[in-house]
């Protein structure tokens, strides 16, 4: 349903900036759980931008449901994909209710107003990612955890088609990594939304994500399933480190243990 073929992207192209990606070609199929790994400064968020229209390609191509994304309006792109960005503090001092509400700017005409359905669809999204009792509290005072989930609550309320992630357990402690797995695995298999994420959490990419995309210099250096494409050598031509890739009966995925520099 997503697309990119081909795709060359430099942020300063005519300063002869370096490219950031190259000749890089990626799938996504409905009801996917994509993952984008790779070392710092290897493109993973420029891709999820590319993908979500929050950037344009130099060349190549990138379409949804096989029609080229710059056909799409902005609105119509914002109405199937939701882009939900690492850093989760707001500018201002909104309420954790008024952030939900945010995701329903896409469906509303010019100078509308939100209903009671737009407020109806804000709640289904706060009960779904398990901060209905946040509602009424302001958005900054609340953990990193907690934010994290108000703001894939507003994804959500936007009715997305596709989820781009970035980083979404960056910063934060175990408890609160494996909270938003299981969210984000829920999300996928109970409400139908394809994701596609990027992360450098080995191990949270092991366990949620069905197929991976290796990223390196901005180049793709494999793709596939995840049990195919996430070994001790990929491991090793990805981030220069030994690594012991093995499958964990009781996690029942594969587990990532660094061993030392390569």
């Amino acid at each position: 349903m997503l697309h990119a073929a081909g795709v060359w992207f430099s942020y300063r192209p005519a300063e002869g900036g370096r490219q950031t990606l190259e000749d890089v070609t990626v799938d996504v199929e409905r009801g996917d759980l994509l993952g984008i790994i790779g070392p710092n400064g290897s493109g993973k968020t420029t891709l999820l931008k590319l993908l979500g229209g929050v950037l344009s390609p130099r060349s190549g191509s990138i379409a949804l449901d096989r029609q080229p994304l710059s056909a799409w309006s902005r609105r119509d792109i914002a109405a199937r994909l939701a882009f939900v960005p690492q850093d989760t503090h707001a500018p201002f001092d909104f309420s954790v209710l008024d952030i939900a509400l945010m995701g329903r700017f896409p469906h509303l005409g010019a100078f509308a107003l939100e209903g009671p359905e737009d407020l109806a669809i804000a709640r289904r999204a706060l009960a779904a990612t398990g901060t209905a009792q946040f509602a009424s509290r302001q958005f900054n005072t609340l953990s990193g955890g907690e934010r994290q989930r108000v703001v894939i609550a507003a994804a959500l309320a936007q009715g997305p088609e596709v989820m781009l992630l970035d980083e979404p357990t960056a910063s934060l402690d175990v408890g609160h990594q494996l909270g938003v797995q299981t969210l984000l695995r829920h999300l996928n298999a109970e409400k139908g939304v394809t994701m596609v994420l990027s992360t450098h959490d080995l191990n949270l990419a092991a366990a949620l994500c069905r197929r991976l995309v290796l990223l390196k210099g901005g180049r793709v250096l494999s793709s596939g399933p995840t049990q195919d494409v996430l070994t001790s050598d990929s491991v090793r031509a990805l981030y220069d480190v030994q690594a012991d890739v093995q499958a964990h009966a009781r996690a029942g995925h594969l587990t990532v243990v660094p061993l030392g520099p390569a």
